[in-house]
């Protein structure tokens, strides 16, 4: 009885053992698929991250592309009616004023020099990321401004307040420039007197602001207002370059006039931070 006793617990002993590798058996294949549902389905979200990324991606390229492309447009419609003007008026002044008319063809020529450059970067054939050095627009803008206060006599005068070590910093092409075609266009030249327009750069909170200041006749008031097209393109250019770290921004000047100003994260044209 006693060893039958035995063998029943020792049988009972065992059938518990099959019990516990079975239910961990269980447990384990439980928890193994459920590690693969997860592992699964995070391969398919991240899959499906990267998928929505490659658009967001190629949106963004095809964007840019847009844009600049329509930079250059409109920078090809300007470049013919402002050099057809500045050479008529090269033309009558070696009538009237021969040391005026070399003087402007000069400027012509060095702005020529410095413009096409901006021109083919514009276009996608310079710097990767759209931008150059404040040195180099300013290079466009000085002679621009020397032949436009030939045509104007002492109906415009001009400043330009950029510190030397600003030189350096990152700006995007072809933006001053089209402050101050809008400026001189829309604010001064249809203003009788005419007046003044300076240029300033300054670094403010960390950020470079570069500022367009006119004495004009103020921004919408000339019967030559335009649509607003240059600046919703710089607007959207600087939301393409630097997303919310840029702006532009348009206000009243004092007595009268417009102000337009940009402001860019302050850094060196390589990318480092100044």
């Amino acid at each position: 009885i006693a060893e039958a006793t035995g063998t029943r617990k020792r049988t009972r002993r065992t059938r518990v053992g099959i019990g516990d590798a079975l239910m961990q058996l269980t447990f384990l294949w439980i928890l193994g698929s459920a590690i693969l549902k997860a592992t699964y389905k995070g391969r398919m979200q991240a899959e499906r991250q990267a998928a929505r990324a490659t658009e967001t991606a190629e949106a963004e390229s095809l964007k840019r592309q847009v844009v600049e492309a329509r930079m250059a447009a409109m920078q090809a419609q300007v470049e013919p009616h402002f050099l057809f003007n500045t050479l008529a008026s090269i033309d009558h002044l070696i009538e009237t004023d021969p040391a005026r008319a070399s003087q402007m063809q000069r400027n012509l020529i060095a702005l020529l020099r410095a413009s096409m450059p901006t021109m083919r970067e514009a276009g996608g054939a310079g710097t990767a990321n759209g931008v150059r050095d404040l040195g180099r627009e300013l290079a466009v803008i000085r002679p621009y401004l020397e032949i436009l206060k030939v045509r104007m006599e002492e109906r415009l005068a001009t400043e330009l307040d950029v510190p030397e070590g600003l030189h350096s910093a990152e700006f995007p092409p072809m933006m001053i420039q089209t402050l101050v075609e809008n400026a001189i266009k829309h604010g001064l030249e249809p203003k009788a007197e005419g007046g003044s327009l300076s240029v300033r750069a300054q670094v403010v909170h960390g950020k470079l602001q570069v500022t367009v200041a006119d004495t004009g006749l103020g921004f919408g008031k000339a019967a030559t207002a335009g649509t607003g097209v240059g600046l919703a393109n710089v607007r959207e250019r600087l939301q393409l370059l630097y997303g919310d770290k840029a702006s532009l921004t348009i206000a009243e000047n004092s007595p009268s006039g417009t102000v337009a100003t940009v402001t860019v994260p302050y850094r060196s044209v390589a990318g480092e931070p100044t």
